[in-house]
């Protein structure tokens, strides 16, 4: 059954279930919209469900900067209340305030 609601929002900061990094959403996909390599490269006893929300994130962890794509069931809101220091978020959101980074564009 397709969910139809993502449970996170953009500008929110997650982190993931299993892996050590975190990240801010900057979009959503509300089922898996990427490629069948990159989805046949996930070990296949790890592969997450395709019709469920997925989340690109402007991620870090202690080595580096990139854009994440994950699946709704891996990731988790993150509770340290610090703010995420990739070098991309001031082109999308406002200065971290109260947990989440504003968005600093018009959506269409």
């Amino acid at each position: 059954m397709l969910k139809s609601n993502a449970k996170y929002h953009l500008g929110q900061v997650l982190r993931h279930r299993k892996h050590p990094f975190r990240g801010v959403v900057f979009d959503v996909d509300a089922m898996f919209s990427n490629t069948e390599e990159w989805y046949d490269a996930i070990p296949e006893d790890s592969r997450p469900s395709k019709d469920q929300p997925f989340y690109h994130l402007l991620a870090e962890n202690d080595q580096s900067y990139y854009v994440a794509y994950v699946s709704e069931q891996n990731l988790l809101p993150d509770e340290t209340g610090e703010p995420v220091d990739h070098p991309d978020l001031p082109d999308l959101f406002g200065d971290f305030e109260d947990g989440l980074y504003p968005l600093q564009f018009q959506l269409n």
